[in-house]
């Protein structure tokens, strides 16, 4: 598994060679949009991005988090309402679309902006019975 992991690293570096976007580049590209990211070739999540640097994530699973988002030297970090934690990426412009390497600890994760059609799917807050 780690092998494949290094696989995939290495062929995604050619796309992450050159600096990353700045948080100026990175607005102009993000705003007003909402843009799904994959992993390992399957979906891995979607993000709108709404005035004011803030944004609403999700795992498509139709749970919404909001939060804002900010630059950190050439790092974009993001805060949700659920964890004041900053979790921070640098962004990448592969063509016309996204690439995003977590700055954040070890984690060696790298989403790309995917193709993604129709509205963020947020189903509102889990009730009991």
């Amino acid at each position: 598994m780690k092998r494949l992991i290094l696989a995939f690293l290495l062929t995604a570096l050619p796309a992450l060679a050159e600096s990353p976007m700045t948080a100026s580049e990175f607005e102009a590209h993000t705003k007003g949009k909402t843009l799904y990211y994959g992993l390992g070739g399957e979906r891995y999540g979607v993000e709108e991005y709404l005035p004011d640097r803030r944004v609403r994530w999700s795992f498509l699973d139709g749970e919404c988090k909001d939060g804002a988002w900010y630059p950190s030297g050439e790092q974009i970090c993001f805060v949700y309402e659920d964890n004041p934690v900053p979790q921070c990426w640098l962004f990448y412009l592969d063509g016309d679309r996204l690439a995003a390497r977590f700055a954040s600890g070890d984690d060696p994760t790298i989403l790309y902006e995917v193709e993604g059609k129709g509205e963020m799917l947020c189903l509102g807050p889990k009730v009991g019975v």
